[in-house]
């Protein structure tokens, strides 16, 4: 009996020992975080002094601001980097100081060590005797991006819509066969906006991709017939309620965009404002005929008749053309004309033109 005590007496101090060995590794393991911490966050703030003086020399090489103003601020941003060092590692040795004085065993609602910066995760958490409560943790990696001091490049959706027509060989607008009002065009594409020269915003260079629907819609209760390679107007056998030719084309839009802007600086950014600015631009597209279909709605016998026709009806697939707009901010008249004849081999060529306002969203 008594060595069956002396054992469980030896096997209980066994025990205990290796619980508060494992303690002391547990807090040891805390203690090296910290201090990891400590040099982790020196680093941050180096990095951004780094990027807040480069910002500095930016504005010192454009001529944005004096030598004298540049020194200040680059004293000013060391200065408070400096603070933010002191104050953070302050923090830290307090809390090394808090698990020291505890030999580890703290119960705390505050940040814990791994509540900061780890990767591209924060953790926000609740510890009990060094072992997690409760915990969440947020993804920061979207957190990560380098603010650009000059942006040169922005990006709109362009949306357009208006009236549209044919210019025909030898006969003026007013003569056209095609219902001024009634035939109209829809545009919607994306682009691209780039300032050509570094220190001014006066000329840019506008590019991207549309998508153009154009519309005719003949007098006369006429309708287009393909006969071999010509494509005709002829009556309609009945009365028509609507007669419709649309081509879909897919173009690539290039302008070169002239107009004044506001300059908007701060410490780390410079930005140029044509939001409410007057511009015009000028230039063309070129790009290919993606569909043609022809729309009719007709009764007959009492009865309501839609018909759609897809066919090439001997439209051009290649598409190009000149454009130009003016306006303010993001709303411009807008005028467009192909150059390219709408039908090929047309005995008289015709060239569609239209008219309209645009929209840069």
């Amino acid at each position: 009996m008594k060595k069956l005590s002396t054992f469980l007496v030896a096997l209980l101090l066994a025990f205990i020992t290796q619980n508060l060995s494992a303690q002391n590794d547990a807090y040891k393991s805390k203690i090296e975080k910290l201090e990891k911490q400590k040099a982790r966050i020196t680093a941050q703030e180096k990095d951004a002094l780094k990027i807040e003086i480069k910002g500095v020399n930016e504005q010192l090489e454009r001529g944005v601001i004096t030598s004298e103003k540049a020194q200040k601020l680059k004293e000013q941003a060391a200065k408070k980097r400096a603070l933010n060092i002191e104050n953070r590692v302050s923090i830290i040795d307090n809390r090394i100081a808090l698990l020291e004085r505890n030999d580890g065993v703290v119960i705390t609602d505050m940040m814990s060590e791994s509540d900061t910066l780890v990767e591209d995760q924060i953790r926000i958490g609740v510890d009990i005797n060094g072992k997690p409560a409760e915990e969440f943790f947020f993804s920061t990696k979207n957190w990560k991006r380098d603010l650009k001091y000059d942006r040169r490049t922005y990006s709109d959706f362009v949306i357009a819509i208006g009236l549209n027509n044919a210019l025909i060989e030898d006969q003026s607008l007013s003569d056209s066969p095609y219902k001024i009002g009634g035939s109209r065009f829809f545009e919607m594409g994306w682009q691209w906006r780039t300032r050509v020269f570094k220190n001014s915003n006066a000329l840019r260079f506008n590019y991207g991709f549309s998508f153009q629907f154009n519309g005719l819609k003949p007098n006369d209760n006429q309708y287009f017939v393909e006969n071999g390679d010509q494509t005709e107007l002829q009556e309609f056998p009945l009365e028509l309620n609507k007669s419709k030719l649309r081509m879909d084309n897919l173009v690539f839009p290039v302008h070169l965009e002239f107009g004044s802007s506001r300059v908007r600086e701060t410490e780390k950014t410079i930005r140029y404002d044509i939001d409410r600015s007057f511009r015009f631009g000028i230039g063309g597209y070129g790009g290919f005929n993606i569909g043609t279909r022809q729309k009719l709605k007709y009764s007959e016998n009492g009865n309501r008749i839609k018909e759609k026709f897809k066919r090439d009806y001997n439209t051009a697939d290649l598409i190009y053309g000149l454009s130009a707009y003016a306006g303010v901010g993001g709303t411009q008249l807008y005028v467009k004309y192909d150059l390219n004849p709408i039908f090929r081999d047309a005995l008289i060529e015709q060239r569609n033109i239209s008219l309209g306002v645009r929209f840069d969203l």
